[in-house]
């Protein structure tokens, strides 16, 4: 009996040590995030399944191009995925022919997938505070991100973190290009 007593005591605190460190992990280092939607195709499609790094941004800000993930403030458990334009302290504006300029100067990226036909909020130069970032989707014209009010600028501390791997599918598995 006193061993079975003993067994029984090992294994509850081996399952509550593997649970102590998986919450942990969850909370400190990474998370499994599910792309929903068509707002970062090419670069990620819909039902793609991610690791989110959590832990970078604790000892280095964001980089433009970066793409992150962040809550939609109306939705509980609704969590946006987009990549960073605009930097803190920059002037964001997107002219009637889609070009996108960062203090003025046109932005010389490659990620949208085609002509932004809308410029939202972003028609009007938009000055970022000092913790803020501008955020699109490659998707441009089907996206849901810093050119709509709903969404706005994102504010540092609202970072989750960093779009790290992709796991999902298998024939697309693996780290995920940012710059």
């Amino acid at each position: 009996m006193k061993s079975f007593v003993k067994e029984i005591l090992s294994t509850s605190v081996y399952l509550l040590v593997v649970l102590c460190l998986t919450y942990l992990v969850i909370t400190f280092v990474g998370q499994r995030t599910q792309v929903i939607g068509s707002s970062m195709e090419p670069t990620l499609s819909n039902s793609d399944n991610l690791i989110v790094d959590k832990i970078s941004y604790r000892f280095q800000d964001p980089k433009r191009f970066d793409i992150i993930v962040f809550p939609f403030e109306y939705a509980e458990e609704t969590y946006y995925i987009k990549r960073i334009i605009g930097m803190p302290g920059e002037t964001v504006r997107i002219d009637s022919d889609g070009n996108i300029y960062i203090n003025g100067e046109i932005l010389q990226e490659s990620y949208g997938k085609e002509i932004i036909q809308n410029p939202g909020r972003a028609a009007e130069e938009i000055t970022l505070a000092e913790d803020e970032y501008f955020v699109m989707g490659d998707n441009r014209n089907n996206s849901s991100d810093s050119r709509d009010p709903s969404v706005a600028n994102i504010k540092r501390e609202n970072i989750i973190g960093r779009a790290f791997v992709r796991i999902w599918p298998f024939d697309k598995v693996g780290i995920l290009k940012h710059q």
